[in-house]
Order: C-alpha cells, then structure tokens, then sequence
C-alpha cells in the first residue's frame, strides 16, 4: 500500500454544461507525475508514468499498488478518442480495461460524457463493438425475473440479482417485462488498465461475468466482483457510426508491425488484423495463440493432413453488395445424436473494415453468408423445435455436435484445432439461423442461402472446378423439375439395390466424409464475446 496524499487536488478546469462538474489534477503518490480525474464518478486511475493504481476518496489519493502493463491490442482507439453516441451526446474515452477469459481477452473502454459527466463503457462484441451505459436499481417481479431502475443504485442488488450459478446458458429471464436469454456465464480476469476509472475490479481475482441479450440487441451484463453486482445495460454500435476522432494514427501502428516469427518453424508470420487472436503460420500451418499480445510468450500447435479451401486465404470479393476479403477458414467435422457416421463443412471468414466479420459456409446443402448476431432469437422452450428473430420464426432441420479439425489465416478468437461446440440449425425457406452452444457461452449466426454461381462470380473462381462446391445449390421441391412416376420408381429400386450392396460391405470401409443424417448450414466459433 502507498501514502496518502494529503493535499486537496487542484481543480483546473470545469465542463461548460455543468458547472458543478471540475477536472482535478494531483501529483501521483508513488512517483509525483500529474493524474488527472475528469470526473465526480471517477474513483480510480492508472498513472502514465509509473502504472500506480490511485484511488481516490475525497479529496484525499491513495496508491493501492501497481497496474500490469498493456497488452498491445493494435486497437484504433486510445485514450482522449472523442466521438458522439446518438441519443446521448458527445463522449470522451478517458479510461480503459484489459480483461482475459477462456475465450481469450478484451478491452473495454471507459466513456465519459460531457453533456452531465456520467460514464459509459465502448467494448468488443464478437469482432464488432457494444456501448454500455450502467444501470440502477433492481427488483424482484415476482415472477422469476426482475426489473430495472436507471436512477439509482440500490444496496439490495445482492439479495435481488440471483446468484450467477443459477443464471444458465440458454436460460430465459424476464426483465421490465422483455424476455433475455443467458447466452455467457464464465469467469473473467483484469489483466490491466490505463486512465480514469469508475471502478476497478482486483487485479488478477477471477470473479464471474454473466450476459443476457434480448431478441431486439440489447445486451446486459451482470458483473459479480462486488456487492451489490455490477449491471449494464448496452446495443451494437459501428465505429463508423460514432464520428470518432483522435484515433491512434494508421501509420505509426503501420510502423510498429506485427510481424513475428514463428515459434514453431521459425518462418516470419504477419499479422493484418487488429483484433486477430490467433494465427496460423503459413510455413508449417502451426496455429498461434496472440491473446497475450506479440510480446509475450506465443504458444502453437501444430497441424497434420492440411485441407485446402476452395476460395484463397487474401482474396477480395463483393457478395450482397459488400466488398469482403477471406482473413481465415475452417474445416469442421458434425455428428448428430446416435448416429455413427460424421459430415464435413468449411467456413470462410470474412472481413470488412466497416461491416467487421461475417462466415461464408461451404456445406452438403450448399453455399450460405452468415453474420453473428447482437440479439438472442426466442426458442420454443418445451422442445426448441423452433425460434423467432426479429419478427421471423424458423423450424429447426437439424441438431449436433461439431469439431473444428483444421483451420488457417487470423480469427478474432483463439481458434483451437479440436473445438467442440452443440450446433442447431434452423430454417425459413432460404432464411438461415444457427446457435452454436459451450457450457459457457450461447452464440447465434443469421442469414441465407446463396448461389454457388453468385460465389464464384464474387471471388472469381471457376464453378465447375472440382471440389468448388460439397454439392450442388439445393432447389426448393416446387422449383424442381417434374419427374414421372415411372421414373421416380426407378431410382426408388436402384436406392434399394445400392443400399443393399453398401450395407455388405460397410464394416470393411469406414473411411472419408459420410453425411448420413441431414445437412449443416454451418455457424461459427465461440470466442470473442462482448463477455
């Protein structure tokens, strides 16, 4: 523990729509350098120049100890970014958090509006970003659910909120009348921080992190590091969409570089995205885990028996109207419950600088572009046999188990070779929506089927290439041609005669990718929650 400071800090500013809101400035107590507190709600800061973690309380600092060192994030944010959230004004980033889950780290910042002073948090939110604002009082409903008061903070909270034990992934709750599913419960680590902060959870102390979403994209969050437990309320925003201005200058992290090499064959590795957090070395195909930052010590694992993707890693393409470029891809193994034969899919990711990610999917139906969702979809509880997104309902085609056994390129989560997830599929037509399940976090993907023809004319390929496509595009039945009746018999008796032969001799071949129980439009990863 450090000193106390006992001298009143210095007000040297004070904001032009509220004047009873000051700007204080202090010397540090561990090494006298100026820290600077924007706002009354501020309580901590992390000094510049010695990582000295100081509260303070009153007029009166206090260093509590020492911030671990940033992780280079390669974020265009930093601190002092300025920008204006629609519906509540201009904002200043004056602070920010560093977190590590089993999805990998995050970075959340710390908002300070000028309009009344009052803060809010911009975070990452599966590669694209959340705005946060904190909420208030809770309260039982009676009804297994409990509501929310932005006003104030109430000391009941903790006999209130439920225990994080009882709020289960997929679970549903009702909140000021509105239905939200629990979609992550892990535990969470402050790695480290930098600026001014409302609060500060302890350095390195896992506590629990729960999230729940609603089906219109708010997302709320219930941090449980102190008592009563943190709760946020928040929606998807696009940067572009925050007229952001004193962004970290494009060159400078041009000159920095990610490049590194790599740990396993020694070749040199780039790395082109900001939020890669884990990247496969095209020497050898060792996958890197960055979620510690280039810095750090970078562990790998090798891949056998590569599978080469049909679209190449680098290549630019425009499809719906957006021009993409495919930054990564996955192969990825399912089998559904009882079944003892296995199907394969690939999933290309994709990146646009405005629009953030989004997964192209090669699979036995066909071709289909989906993107992860803010919201949570409604399932039907009694047997999930069916969901509604906005306005939408789909019918669940199939459910089960699926295992990534190959990737290459950068993710926006540590992608890991063996990755288990529970997938359900659903389906409206040509309307696409899937929930990809760990017993940690719900994730959910939506979109449609498209043209294999629209895919190669996106990315230039050759159609009739082989292996472009796993099969052919899937009609609908009444667009099919008409067959007669003679004919249909026919193949009827040739499946019966193949079906004969095959059963004879499938216990001597086993071998290569067998869709025996229905098809997979793909989703995408776990990893990189807004949590």
């Amino acid at each position: 523990m450090g000193h106390a400071f006992r001298r009143a800090p210095t007000p040297i500013a004070r904001l032009a729509t509220d004047p009873t809101q000051r700007v204080y400035r202090a010397p540090c107590p561990g090494c006298g350098a100026p820290v600077v507190f924007r706002s009354a709600q501020s309580s901590f800061a992390v000094c510049s120049y010695c990582q000295s973690t100081v509260v303070r309380q009153g007029d009166v600092l206090s260093r509590i100890g020492r911030m671990a060192e940033l992780f280079d994030d390669f974020s265009p944010l930093q601190l002092m970014t300025s920008g204006t959230l629609p519906g509540a004004g201009a904002f200043t980033l004056v602070g920010r958090l560093q977190y590590q889950s089993d999805t990998g780290p995050w970075t959340e910042w710390h908002a300070l509006f000028d309009a009344d002073g009052s803060s809010g948090l911009l975070g990452e939110d599966n590669g694209a970003f959340v705005f946060s604002r904190t909420a208030g009082r809770t309260s039982s409903n009676g009804n297994g659910g409990f509501d929310l008061d932005a006003a104030a903070a109430a000391p009941a909270w903790s006999r209130e909120l439920p225990a994080a034990e009882y709020l289960r992934i997929g679970n549903t709750t009702a909140i000021e009348g509105k239905l939200f599913t629990v979609t992550a419960n892990r535990p969470i680590t402050l790695v480290a921080a930098q600026g001014e902060l409302p609060r500060l959870p302890t350095l390195g102390q896992p506590f629990a992190a729960v999230e729940l979403r609603a089906p219109d994209g708010e997302v709320l969050t219930i941090e449980y590091d102190c008592v009563p437990p943190t709760v946020s309320r928040g929606r998807s925003v696009q940067l572009q969409g925050l007229q952001l201005t004193g962004l970290k200058d494009e060159s400078a992290r041009e000159e920095k570089g990610r490049q590194f090499d790599c740990p396993n064959c020694g070749a040199p590795v780039t790395v082109k995205l900001q939020s890669t957090k884990s990247i496969t070395c095209a020497s050898c195909g060792s996958i890197v885990d960055l979620s510690a930052g280039i810095g750090a010590e970078l562990r790998h694992a090798e891949q056998d028996a590569p599978v080469q993707p049909s679209i190449r890693l680098g290549t630019e393409g425009r499809m719906q109207g957006v021009s993409w470029q495919v930054v990564g891809f996955q192969h990825r193994m399912g089998r559904a419950a009882g079944d003892d034969e296995s199907f394969g899919w690939s999933e290309y990711l994709l990146f646009n600088g405005q629009r953030g990610f989004s997964f192209l999917v090669d699979s036995e139906e066909g071709w289909s572009l989906l993107r992860p969702t803010t919201g949570a979809p409604q399932l039907k509880r009694r047997n999930a046999n069916s969901a509604s997104y906005l306005g939408t309902a789909y019918q669940l085609k199939y459910s089960y188990d699926a295992t990534t056994d190959y990737v290459a390129g950068e993710f926006y989560w540590p992608v890991q070779r063996g990755q288990r997830t529970f997938n359900r599929d659903f389906a409206n037509g040509p309307s696409l929506l899937t929930a990809e399940q760990t017993p940690t976090e719900l994730t959910w993907s939506v979109g449609g089927m498209v043209a294999a023809s629209a895919v190669a004319e996106a990315f230039g390929l050759d159609a009739t290439q082989p292996g472009f496509a796993k099969k052919r595009d899937v009609l609908p039945f009444s667009a099919a041609p008409q067959l007669s009746i003679g004919f249909v018999l026919a193949i009827l008796l040739l499946m019966i005669v193949l079906g004969g032969l095959l059963s004879m001799c499938s216990n001597s071949d086993r071998s290569g990718y067998s869709r025996s129980s229905g098809g997979s439009y793909g989703g995408y990863s776990t990893g990189g929650g807004h949590k």
